[in-house]
């Protein structure tokens, strides 16, 4: 199993910043794919942003270019960088791990979510 810890989340107003952080623990073998999905009140679950671990990364079309991400595979460590934020953004952001396992193949871990709402 891997734990996910997220950490950073918060109020804010909008125009500011916020930066998430999200480590991995216990059974890491390989991390393939890091990233953030989010889900506001009364929608469905998003991605926001992801990386691959030669550093390839994706951003949903309402990030692009606000959101950055970036990762410290020594420290199996993901980072959200969040700026210009706006009260569209406000929801609750979830850390994601997809490692290739010895017998399970390919699994998906979650965290449990750390809230962000930017409101004035």
């Amino acid at each position: 199993q891997v734990q996910l810890v997220e950490s950073g989340g918060g109020s804010v107003q909008p125009g500011e910043s916020l930066r998430l952080s999200c480590a991995a623990s216990g059974s890491i073998f390989s991390i393939l794919v890091m990233g953030w999905y989010r889900q506001a009140p009364g929608k469905e679950r998003e991605l926001v942003a992801r990386i691959t671990r030669g550093g390839t990364t994706n951003f949903a079309d309402s990030v692009k270019g606000r959101f950055t991400i970036s990762r410290d595979n020594a420290k199996n460590t993901v980072y959200l960088e969040m700026n210009s934020l706006k009260p569209e953004d406000t929801a609750i952001y979830y850390c994601i791990v997809d490692q290739q396992e010895p017998i399970k193949g390919l699994s998906r871990y979650w965290g449990r979510g750390t809230q962000v709402t930017v409101s004035s």
